[in-house]
């Protein structure tokens, strides 16, 4: 069975965000990096690539909900 994909919007320092789709481990060992308080480049592995994240300049990470919508 597949791993379930979560989407998120990483905002860094500065007008750069970063929009990821990532497995939901990636986005729990990026939240873990995060509250830890260490500095330093983490990876993300994503769907299609590796991402390579600063984390002193990580201003918030936002995951996006999981409610799929149609419609106007």
């Amino acid at each position: 069975m597949a791993e379930a994909v979560q989407r998120i919007t990483i905002g860094l320092a500065g007008p750069q965000v970063l929009d990821l789709r990532v497995a939901e481990e990636a986005y729990k060992d990026l939240r873990d990096a995060l509250e830890s308080g260490t500095p330093g480049w983490h990876t993300i592995p994503t769907q299609d690539s590796e991402v390579y994240v600063d984390l002193s300049k990580v201003v918030y990470v936002s995951l996006a909900s999981q409610e799929q919508r149609v419609g106007f």
